[in-house]
């Protein structure tokens, strides 16, 4: 069943949109998906090989980085100067085939007028490969990740901005779905839709506490649990 809430504004607000943008970790896929606790594992294998931590302290530290600076990486690369070529090969290199094809998803992203673009802070091959295990890679029109934004990651307002001229998008006709809330308030402060991507109640999620929310703020113009069924329908 689909949970879609608007907040602040009528489903035909989406009639304006020719740009859809969508996240792609816990977002084109479920966050009950075991892809992000395995790329997860890697960070701290990485941190604890790098570094020379046991597990329980190079977890504590990478879930510090994160939350200080938006990623693990961009707080590597802060107090160490980590090659951020080679930790993404390593923390992205997992085995996605636990992740089903989601024809559905495709048909309702294909269904959309105008271009399709992913928006994330993983990196590109890393983004190619999901979204082809999903079925779904060859609806997108391009990839926007973390080393195009000089890896500087969402929230930064900078980031979005890079992304609005990489790809000459106008903010004020497009739409941004994400499952962090804080992902979503520049987005919001620049023209854009924003809508929330939002587990079903009971499922599996393996995202830290803080990024779960039980409030909406007002960055949030639309909440859903199901992006298929929300994608499927939009009065378009």
């Amino acid at each position: 069943m689909t949970l879609s809430v608007p907040i602040k504004r009528a489903l035909s607000h989406f009639a304006q949109v020719d740009t859809w943008v969508f996240d792609l970790d816990n977002t084109l896929y479920p966050p009950h998906s075991d892809l992000w606790p395995k790329i997860d594992a890697r960070i701290t294998a990485y941190m604890a090989a790098m570094l020379g931590l046991d597990g329980i302290s190079a977890r504590a530290l990478q879930k510090h980085y994160y939350r200080v600076f938006g990623t693990t990486l961009a707080g590597l690369i802060h107090e160490y100067q980590v090659d951020p070529t080679e930790f993404l090969h390593f923390v992205h290199d997992i085995d996605r085939t636990s992740l089903d094809p989601n024809p559905a998803l495709a048909a309702a992203i294909e269904a959309l007028p105008g271009r399709k673009l992913i928006l994330t802070n993983g990196s590109h091959a890393h983004a190619l490969a999901t979204a082809k295990q999903l079925g779904i890679a060859e609806l997108f029109e391009d990839c926007f990740a973390i080393e195009h934004g000089d890896f500087l990651p969402k929230p930064h307002l900078q980031t979005y901005q890079k992304f609005f001229e990489r790809h000459a998008v106008n903010p004020a006709r497009a739409a941004m779905f994400e499952d962090i809330v804080h992902n979503l308030e520049a987005p919001h402060a620049s023209g854009m839709l924003t809508v929330l991507v939002k587990p079903k109640d009971g499922a599996g999620d393996f995202r830290e506490a803080w990024e779960k929310h039980d409030v909406v703020p007002p960055h949030v113009d639309f909440v859903t649990d199901d992006l298929t069924g929300f994608l499927a329908g939009l009065p378009l």
